[in-house]
């Protein structure tokens, strides 16, 4: 058993409070502007119905119809963590949206590098973290969730979507739901310390889509089959290809998914 040690003690409760916004832009930006308020407290999320500008990793757009997903952001204050160790927050978000729809959807979910939530396959979720810095100083983390939800009909263009309802057959309630994603959350982000980053690590590399198996992938305009054989402390990936592991960072390496 871990032991709890005295930040995990003062740790903020993520979601309270919880802010449900009928339409907005974008919850992250909108999450940006009351943190630069100076008025809003570390653990305070913000979930809208209706999202008309909603973002992606790497500039991506984000589809959801009204009412039918969870689109969430919460502002986290990572003081803890040195900027050395930003993946350590990534890590411990994704571990927490993996536990939470892995309850419902079952143990084929997974955690897509760097922090996509998959189930066999295809896309449930994604997670985009955007970061407020004072100088030295990490102040905020602006931490944006979208999963999947009641959706059922996607967009053409994306190539594997899938929702909670596809997989379960059921219709649920998306606060409930995510005050129940803000729990897990807590559970995770709690274990952000220097004496549980090693076990925080193999945890997400234990729960990584494609981890130590051969699959598809592009990298400057190539396709090529490579084998994942770790990630490292600051989030790189370290990928097998004939016979040499390649350390690659975000936004280097495209996944491909054969249909």
């Amino acid at each position: 058993m871990l032991r709890q040690n005295k930040s995990e003690k003062n740790f903020p409760v993520i979601g309270q409070p919880l802010y449900i916004l009928d339409t907005v832009d974008s919850t992250n930006n909108y999450a940006m502007e009351q943190v630069n308020t100076g008025q809003v407290t570390p653990g305070t999320a913000w979930f809208a119905l209706e999202q008309t500008a909603g973002k992606g990793q790497r500039g991506k757009q984000w589809f959801s119809p009204p009412g039918e997903n969870i689109i969430l952001t919460i502002a986290l204050q990572p003081g803890m963590l040195p900027l050395s160790r930003q993946f350590m927050l990534s890590a411990a978000v994704a571990l927490g949206v993996y536990d939470w729809f892995s309850k419902y959807a079952g143990d084929e979910t997974a955690i897509k590098w760097s922090n996509d939530i998959y189930w066999r396959d295809r896309k449930a979720g994604g997670i985009l973290i955007e970061n407020v810095l004072r100088g030295n100083t990490w102040q905020y983390a602006i931490t944006g969730m979208g999963i999947n939800l009641n959706q059922t009909a996607f967009p053409s263009h994306l190539p594997n979507p899938v929702s909670l309802k596809q997989i379960t057959g059921k219709t649920w309630d998306a606060i409930e739901l995510t005050r129940d994603l803000c729990a897990c959350l807590e559970e995770r982000l709690k274990l952000l310390h220097p004496a549980h980053y090693d076990s925080l690590l193999e945890a997400y590399k234990s729960k990584l889509f494609r981890f130590g198996q051969s699959g598809t992938y592009r990298m400057n305009g190539e396709y090529f089959e490579g084998i994942i054989r770790d990630v490292l402390p600051d989030g790189k990936l370290c990928l097998e290809k004939d016979g040499e592991v390649l350390q690659l960072g975000f936004g280097e390496l495209e996944f491909i998914i054969v249909k």
